[in-house]
């Protein structure tokens, strides 16, 4: 199977309307468009029913005391974690795209609803406890 997108290439930064925040000068972060980018699939193995789509980040900080704090810095030695951005499943058989914001755009405050999503597709639920716990949304 190949999966591709026109939202970003392989080897750049993603664009920041594609991720949850972006870095400023002035605050250091601020929350980004939180859009899901354009992803297309082909050569599907025949007879494929329904596909799910896992974003995982495995190195993430295990803790998040140094994050966007002045004068502090995560430390190299921090150990990390297993991070799941985004899990879309129940994708039909049949569907080869997912357009750019389709299944998400915009940060939802407490987190998304759900686990109903467009298109008949269920999502996983993020409710920004935990990780981002400290983050005022």
């Amino acid at each position: 199977m190949r999966l591709t997108s026109s939202s970003f290439r392989e080897g750049e930064t993603v664009p920041g309307e594609f991720c949850f925040a972006v870095g400023d000068p002035v605050n250091h972060v601020l929350l980004s468009k939180n859009r899901n980018p354009q992803l297309a699939w082909s050569e599907v193995p025949e007879g494929t029913k329904s596909f799910a789509l896992i974003c995982h980040d495995p190195d993430v900080p295990s803790k998040g005391d140094d994050v966007n704090k002045e004068g502090r810095e995560i430390p190299a030695s921090l150990p990390r974690v297993n991070f799941y951005h985004w899990l879309l499943w129940d994708i039909p058989g049949s569907v080869r795209e997912i357009a750019a914001g389709s299944q998400s755009d915009g940060v939802t405050p407490r987190g998304k609803k759900g686990p109903d999503a467009p298109g008949g597709m269920r999502h996983g639920i993020n409710s920004y406890t935990g990780w981002f716990a400290g983050i005022q949304i």
